[in-house]
């Protein structure tokens, strides 16, 4: 199913934001042109699944080093 797209000029999106905020929140698509020139568009805001605390744990482990100083070498170049 192709999604249809509205156009509308600069003007018209700014009187009528309200009504194309809920023709976007179903779903439809809106080109916004100056000059007949598309320059924007407005579309829905994706919803995301609730994160859930804890569910990347073990993904990554801070070394034990984490925090020791850098070598020398390396200290020395930011240092100058």
């Amino acid at each position: 199913m192709t999604k249809s797209v509205i156009r509308v000029g600069v003007h018209e999106a700014k009187t009528r934001l309200s009504e194309l905020l809920r023709v976007v929140a179903g779903g439809q698509e809106v080109d916004i042109l100056r000059g007949g020139i598309p320059v924007a568009r407005l579309v829905g805001y994706a919803q995301s699944t609730p994160r859930t605390f804890g569910e990347d744990e073990g993904r990554f482990v801070v070394p034990e080093d984490f925090d020791a100083s850098l070598p020398e070498e390396i200290e020395s170049a930011f240092y100058r």
